[in-house]
């Protein structure tokens, strides 16, 4: 499947879940008072933004080091994909990431897993794998979808009391089959490619 900047935002917003994030954000920041919470909402955000820049500008480099191919980032990106996936459609007691300490959150597990997860890790360093001369385009994809999390994320309580708590969880389950069909399609464009390499 080739990427444009419109699907690469759409997966960047499916990976990072900021919808699905809601509920653990809440439940993280419950113990920390109400005129802190944006700022630590902001914090965590560009934290993980942080460190998906990184991953974009020396994830491949750091993949040639452990002699990594775009096959088996393809193939175990979309394994890990698809595992978040099916917790969002089927969750478990300790929600998509496990559990998390106490206390004022600070880079875990907001910034990472919740934000910068194994999943999102995965797809920038695909994105820039598939198309490095595009990068400016996949780091203005990646700047929207933080930016739509951090907006999200900001006014996660008010969210959760407007849309209901159902409505958050059927939200985040058709995400999840959304997400299902993306990690299928990474999985099955990864063994096609390793088919035609071995040829």
């Amino acid at each position: 499947m080739e990427y444009t900047f419109a699907s690469a935002l759409i997966l960047l917003l499916l990976v990072t879940d900021p919808l699905g994030n809601i509920p653990i954000f809440v439940a993280a920041l419950r113990h920390v008072p109400r005129h802190r919470k944006p700022m630590v909402i902001l914090r965590e955000c560009l934290i993980a933004f942080a460190i998906l820049l990184l991953f974009m500008f020396f994830g491949n480099r750091f993949m040639d080091a452990l002699g990594l191919s775009d096959v088996s980032l393809q193939i175990g990106g979309g394994v890990i994909l698809f595992l978040i996936a099916l917790r969002m459609v089927f969750p478990v007691p300790e929600g998509i990431f496990g559990t998390s300490p106490g206390g004022e959150p600070f880079i875990v597990p907001l910034a990472i897993p919740a934000l910068a997860g194994p999943s999102a890790l995965a797809t920038v360093l695909l994105l820039v794998s598939r198309d490095p001369g595009r990068l400016f385009e996949w780091i203005a994809a990646l700047a929207v979808a933080i930016s739509v999390c951090a907006l999200v994320l900001v006014f996660s309580e008010k969210l959760q009391r407007r849309l209901g708590e159902r409505a958050v969880i059927a939200f985040e389950r058709l995400m999840g089959l959304v997400l299902t069909a993306i990690s299928v399609e990474m999985i099955l464009k990864g063994i096609r490619s390793f088919i035609l390499q071995l040829h």
